[in-house]
């Protein structure tokens, strides 16, 4: 009786330890830990000079603090990705023409052209 009573509590023991290494989240694949990237890449779409937020494609961004964002220009005419605060101007861009900014601290810029300044973007600095 004594060993029966010893191999039962054993054995609830050894089930209460796996239930407890089976319920943490460190390891869990199903919540993968999010990256912030340090490079991000943003077109100037075809037609761009008639949409708004859908101009810059992504929008918005989310870019690493230190990280660089590419605006590339693929539309058929002149564009800008100016900052509504001052902290970025890329001039005049023409077609095929990219401008890179780095962004050393975090935090949110609105942005748009100066040309056609229904075309308004984002960048989100983490």
């Amino acid at each position: 009786m004594k060993s029966l009573m010893k191999c039962a509590l054993l054995a609830a023991g050894m089930i209460a330890a796996v239930g407890c290494g089976n319920s943490t989240n460190s390891t869990n694949p199903s919540t993968p830990s999010p990256t912030t990237p340090a490079a991000v890449s943003v077109s100037i779409v075809s037609g761009a000079r008639l949409l708004t937020t859908t101009a810059y494609n992504p929008n918005p961004i989310t870019v690493a603090r230190g990280g660089t964002v590419t605006w590339t220009n693929n539309d058929t005419i002149t564009h800008t990705a100016t900052s509504d605060g001052g902290a970025f101007d890329s001039g005049n861009m023409a077609p095929g023409a990219s401008f890179s900014m780095t962004f050393p601290t975090a935090g949110t810029s609105t942005y748009h052209c100066t040309l056609h300044p229904g075309m308004i973007g984002t960048v989100n600095v983490q």
